[in-house]
């Protein structure tokens, strides 16, 4: 049977993060607190976190409550490819019930076989129409995760997202405007040489996505200009 959800929890670890607007600490320590609460809600949770925008507009686990996520992340981040970043960029929640029989980022999966790693929620950090990154959480087994606890993560999703955004526009407001303004550029981007693919490949999102992505891995070119270029029609150059 599904729990209930953990609002009084939720209320007690957003009221705290919201508290760290008056400390010196600020982001670093809100985003630790965040994944902190998200482990101990989400029943079978063996590690979870949040990636961000970092200084450079590159993504990054900035809060991480175990060493696995940390390494699990870093995979996606270093392979183009996993469920945290099909969530931010696709901007849904997304869930994989065996991260070994999932066929949707066949690297990602080979790479953490030999991680604790068998279930993954991951959900998107979003604030208006910006796209700060993405929660997500890890089990050691398969299918370890209730139909609810989705909904579950995307409750910590909304109000922390909205709490992040305040937190980074009052630490280093032009870094942080300058890196929106490029991830929103770039998604724009994105979702339309996607809706491109889906309709010259009759590919639905998510492969269309897995297809930009390998084509930028492939090439060694950035993943805004793989799309820049389908979108004008024109194929990347793999010279």
């Amino acid at each position: 049977m599904e729990q209930n959800l953990p609002l009084d929890e939720l209320s007690t670890v957003l009221g705290r993060i919201q508290g760290l607007l008056l400390t010196e600490e600020k982001v670093d320590r809100a985003v630790h607190l965040l994944a902190r609460a998200i482990k101990d809600s989400i029943p079978g949770t063996i590690g979870a976190g949040v990636s961000l925008l970092d200084s450079r507009g590159r993504r990054t686990s900035a809060g991480f409550t175990d060493a696995i996520v940390e390494r699990a992340d870093a995979l996606q981040y270093e392979l183009g490819q996993g469920p945290c970043l099909t969530a931010w960029a696709a901007e849904e929640t997304v869930v994989v019930d065996d991260v070994l029989t999932d066929p949707r980022w066949p690297e990602w999966s080979a790479a953490v076989s030999s991680l604790p790693i068998r279930s993954v929620i991951s959900t998107p950090l979003i604030t208006g129409k910006e796209s700060l990154g993405a929660l997500k959480v890890y089990a050691a087994l398969p299918s370890a995760y209730e139909p609810g606890a989705g909904r579950r993560l995307e409750l910590f999703a909304g109000p922390a997202a909205t709490l992040l955004s305040h937190i980074q526009s009052s630490e280093v407001p032009r870094r942080i405007s300058e890196s929106l303004q490029s991830a929103l550029y770039s998604r724009d981007v994105v979702n339309r040489a996607c809706g491109v693919l889906m309709e010259r490949q009759s590919l639905n999102h998510d492969d269309a996505l897995q297809e930009l992505i390998r084509e930028a891995r492939d090439t060694g070119r950035p993943l805004r200009q793989v799309s820049a270029d389908v979108i004008a029609g024109t194929p990347a150059d793999r010279n």
